[in-house]
């Protein structure tokens, strides 16, 4: 099993960007698929970004095409989002998730699961 802890969460202004990392312990990293959703007050948990375990298939949300990258590195197995051009539905508490069923956008195929880190508002 992994078990994964996300970091890199705060403030981001209009028109920077703002990376969340996230460690997945255990010995199985490579096998997982890897995902982040987030979630924003009163509102569901919605999908953000997947990557298989190889790093060749990735998948985002139309909400955050061409401004958001996942990316993995297996060896220091580690997950990491990029945010760029930040839009106001963006703040949230994202979490990172760990999946044997592949590359997906369904949180059912996701068994591990991080405790989120916050993106606030920016001021």
């Amino acid at each position: 099993q992994v078990q994964p802890v996300e970091s890199g969460g705060g403030l981001v202004q209009a028109g920077g960007s703002l990376r969340l990392s996230c460690a997945a312990s255990g010995r199985t990293f490579s096998s997982y698929a890897m995902g982040w959703f987030r979630q924003a007050p009163q509102k569901e948990r919605e999908f953000v970004a997947a990557i298989s375990w190889s790093g060749g298939v990735k998948y985002y949300a139309d909400s955050v095409k061409g401004r958001f990258t996942i990316s993995r590195d297996n060896v220091q197995k580690m997950v990491y989002r990029q945010m760029n051009s930040p839009k106001p539905e963006d703040p949230a508490v994202y979490y990172c998730a760990a999946g044997e069923n592949g590359a997906s956008n369904s949180r059912s195929d996701y068994r591990y699961w991080g405790q989120g880190t916050q993106v606030p508002v920016s001021s």
